[in-house]
């Protein structure tokens, strides 16, 4: 699978778009307008070893509901990814059996060499 999850209106995810380049053989999925499904967050997991993984604890619903405050298990990471699509750290890379999550700069050079 070759995709790319991200989020139009954020300009991090665009700048690092550009800076990709990707192919016609990715498919750009905007999380905002074609939220994450259960089988689409499933095979995410299946690639990167858990929910938490893929969870950003920069989110503003982050702060707002206190979530650092509860012991959060894989199962509440797991609701509230396909709750809100602010809870997906983004951009989320998937290149074939690779995943590349977020947007630190290490991340994006590996996901650069792979695309």
């Amino acid at each position: 699978m070759k995709k790319i999850y991200h989020l139009s209106t954020c300009d991090t995810c665009r700048k690092i778009l550009k800076e990709l380049n990707p192919s016609e053989a990715y498919e750009l999925q905007d999380i905002k307008k074609d939220p994450l499904t259960v089988n689409d967050l499933e095979a995410l997991v299946a690639l990167s070893g858990s929910y938490e993984a893929l969870f950003s604890k920069r989110a503003r619903l982050y702060k707002e509901r206190e979530l650092k405050n509860q012991n959060l298990t894989e199962e509440n990471y797991k609701d509230l990814l396909l709750e809100h699509y602010t809870f997906l750290k983004r951009p989320v890379i998937v290149s074939g059996d690779q995943v590349f999550i977020g947007n630190a700069k290490k991340t994006v050079e590996a996901a650069k060499q792979s695309i």
